[in-house]
């Protein structure tokens, strides 16, 4: 009796169709900063209310990551990713004929985030852990990772375009209309990939192996640092493109600014995961976190020209989600594959809780001092933080908690 798996469940396909998923859904929501000013004076709310909707995104999409990835770990990535990708679809769409801030919370805010959660590349990662031989899996993660970026420097331009020629309700159709193909692609990711599970990992329950995490000094540690990379990145792209615009730059190059962040994350992402298969991931995240803090000093002190905004997307672009592949590559060692869904899911529920705050506190220190000038003071100091939580960090399995656990 044949075992060959069909073409398209082939390696190759999978990683490919993986990447398509991560393009389009996180070049989606990246998007959503374009749509703060176009949709505060369409329906004439301040920026306080778009920002609390993107930020209940932000925080739903990290409470209901742990339960997506947990579904994955027992069900296979494909029936996830294809549920989140209509819902995700749905509340995107519906955010076009939100016309009251409450509406927009429930639409923008709480379908966007439960859809993003199991439609997203978190899914996507969790699933390559698994799918992926060993020797390829760091690779795997920086290019699922890397592939989200470049969704974010297809899709703001794409977005801003919309908004031009359609206006901004409209776009929002447009949009959620390319999430329909995620189901399609969400095939290929079926399956748990036990066959390239790590020995042992399956005598570990779900619950033990949460109990066995949440001891765990230096998880604890790498938690509590994703709460910074989400705090930085969800002030970014919901703020920015105001804050540009805010000093008498155009909406194009507010649009662009996304964009080259996105394509020079995936020079990042890719990078990262690379490097994280070859030298300390710890080191690696302190890095990047103490260089995410040197950007935004640089940009705050630099006068705000076109070549200011280039420069700040570019470099911050380098450090943008360069983070997620060496994170989630730790967690897959400290605890292996069969529970990696869940655990990086709690580890991205921080990352989400960092958005949540960094959404809203944006919003809401420019609505009482119409200036985000404290904002990015803060953005550094936690930049300096999280480079020292990332050094304690003790990169080897955490073997030895499981028969406690189990």
């Amino acid at each position: 009796m044949s075992t060959s798996r069909p073409w398209w469940r082939s390696p190759t396909v999978i990683v490919v169709a993986g990447c398509l998923i991560a393009i389009i859904t996180f070049g989606v929501r990246t998007s959503f900063g374009l749509f703060t000013a176009p949709l505060t004076d369409l329906r004439g709310w301040d920026r306080e209310a778009f920002a609390l909707a993107i930020a209940i995104q932000n925080l739903l999409w990290g409470l209901g990551q742990p339960f997506a990835g947990a579904v994955a770990d027992r069900y296979g990535a494909g029936r996830v990713l294809a549920t989140g990708g209509l819902v995700y679809a749905l509340g995107v769409a519906l955010m076009a004929f939100s016309t009251s801030p409450g509406a927009l919370t429930v639409t923008g805010g709480v379908l966007v985030g439960l859809g993003v959660a199991g439609g997203s590349f978190t899914i996507v990662i969790a699933a390559f852990a698994r799918l992926v031989e060993p020797s390829r899996r760091s690779w795997a993660m920086g290019l699922a990772t890397a592939a989200g970026s470049m969704g974010q420097f297809l899709f703001a331009p794409l977005g801003q375009g919309f908004i031009d020629a359609y206006g901004a309700e409209t776009a929002l159709i447009l949009l959620s209309c390319t999430l329909l193909v995620v189901p399609l692609l969400a095939r290929s990711l079926t399956g748990r990939g036990d066959d390239v599970d790590e020995p042992g990992s399956e005598h570990l329950s779900a619950r033990g192996a949460l109990s066995a995490a949440v001891r765990h000094p230096s998880y604890l540690l790498l938690t509590s640092g994703f709460f910074v990379c989400g705090f930085h990145i969800a002030f970014i792209t919901t703020h920015l493109p105001p804050y540009l615009t805010d000093q008498g730059l155009s909406k194009g190059l507010a649009a662009w600014s996304l964009s080259l962040i996105g394509l020079f994350n995936v020079i990042g992402a890719y990078s990262s995961g690379i490097l994280g298969g070859r030298h300390p991931r710890r080191l690696l995240l302190s890095g990047i976190y103490l260089g995410r803090g040197v950007a935004f000093a640089i940009f705050l002190l630099m006068p705000p020209t076109t070549g200011s905004v280039l420069l700040f997307s570019a470099l911050i672009g380098l450090l943008w989600l360069s983070t997620v592949p060496l994170t989630s590559g730790l967690v897959a060692l400290m605890f292996g594959t069969r529970h990696v869904g869940m655990l990086f899911g709690v580890v991205f529920l921080s990352h989400q809780v960092g958005a949540f705050i960094g959404a809203l506190l944006g919003g809401t220190i420019y609505e009482a001092s119409g200036s985000y000038d404290v904002m990015w003071i803060i953005c550094i100091a936690l930049s300096v933080a999280a480079a020292l939580v990332h050094l304690p960090i003790r990169e080897r399995s955490a073997g030895a908690l499981a028969p406690s656990a189990a």
